[in-house]
């Protein structure tokens, strides 16, 4: 049994090469993705402007994500961002542009170069911080706070006081499509998170987990 054709390794650099052109002849949604890419950018970058959160270099935006950053919050990240916020930029189908917010003065939102995410949510009240080159999976869900009181009469008289614990994914992390990951966890480097699961505990570096709660399966190299 012959081994399938190897995936181009990334978009073409430029829309006038050779590589460009063979993209568009094999895979015309993909050329189309790509001059929604360079008509969605200028907008991206007004987001982020307004927002106030410095530009990186190399940021690639399919679809223009939802920035709510408050004015007395942190938020950076590093280059080579990508982020996917249309249904038809992944075949996996986002249901909703990919949303940043920092929602609370002093909460804050450090994300490393190389960071990869397709119509997902970073919610943070007090701090997320993401490593390098890490990759979060479609519809997937990371936030650092409960939102709302776990207690009936504290619910009622401060519906927004949920709890709050830091969440940190190391470097080279990798999130599964439509996982939850939840108030104060770490993610070790290069751990596997597998699709669905929901992460309430730590998890260690170099392993795959999955599951609801997530668990450890094995090492990721045997």
């Amino acid at each position: 049994m012959s081994e399938p054709p190897d995936h181009d390794a990334a978009p073409p650099p430029s829309m006038l090469s050779p590589q460009a052109a063979r993209m568009a002849l094999d895979t015309p949604w993909r050329a189309r993705l790509e001059l929604r890419r360079l008509v969605s950018w200028p907008v991206a970058r007004l987001v982020f402007a307004l927002a106030g959160v410095p530009w990186g270099r190399g940021w690639r935006f399919y679809g223009v994500p939802i920035v709510q950053k408050h004015r007395r919050s942190t938020m950076l990240i590093g280059d080579g961002l990508e982020l996917r916020s249309t249904p038809h930029s992944n075949a996996l189908g986002p249901f909703h542009p990919v949303i940043l917010s920092t929602r609370r003065a002093g909460a804050r939102l450090v994300i490393g170069r190389g960071f990869g995410m397709t119509g997902g949510t970073i919610c943070v009240e007090e701090s997320i911080t993401i490593g390098d080159d890490v990759w979060v999976g479609a519809n997937t869900t990371i936030t650092d706070t409960d939102f709302h009181p776990l207690d009936l009469a504290a619910r009622l008289a401060r519906p927004l006081d949920g709890a709050t614990a830091p969440v940190v994914i190391e470097d080279g992390a990798f999130i599964g499509m439509q996982s939850l990951v939840l108030k104060g966890v770490t993610i070790g480097e290069r751990s596997v998170i597998g699709a669905g699961s929901v992460v309430t505990r730590d998890i260690p570096p170099g392993v795959i987990a999955a599951g609801n709660p997530a668990r450890v399966i094995r090492p990721l190299e045997r």
